[in-house]
């Protein structure tokens, strides 16, 4: 499987989770001990992200769009993506993202999020 099939793979589970707003759901794509770097001061682990992703809007929603990937082992896989976060009351919000993906025994899951608000 390609690289960016794989992340395509673990971001289509995690859009799936954002716009359905499963905070427990997105959580899952991610390690036990990820590093999550919102738009919010940084938390460690899935706790955080449900956390993080309950707070948020419903009908929130996430468009993706692949813009780099590196293979840095063979059980991490770096991704650069810009993202559109649409919402019902205001206009789209657009960041970049950078994520690192680490091979589990399961799955390929998200270990380290990193959002970036760029002008």
């Amino acid at each position: 499987m390609s690289d960016a099939a794989i992340l395509r793979g673990v971001l289509d589970r995690w859009k799936a989770a954002v716009d359905a707003h499963e905070p427990e759901q997105v959580a899952a794509c991610f390690t036990d001990d990820a590093i999550f770097q919102g738009l919010h001061p940084y938390t460690v682990g899935r706790t955080g992200v449900a956390e993080y992703y309950a707070s948020q809007p419903l009908g929130m929603t996430a468009d993706y769009r692949i813009m780099e990937t590196r293979r840095l082992a063979d059980d991490l896989l770096l991704g650069y993506l810009g993202v559109g976060f649409a919402f019902t009351d205001r206009p789209t919000l657009t960041v970049n993202l950078g994520v690192l993906l680490r091979r589990t025994a399961d799955d390929w899951s998200i270990a380290h999020y990193q959002v970036s608000l760029l002008p």
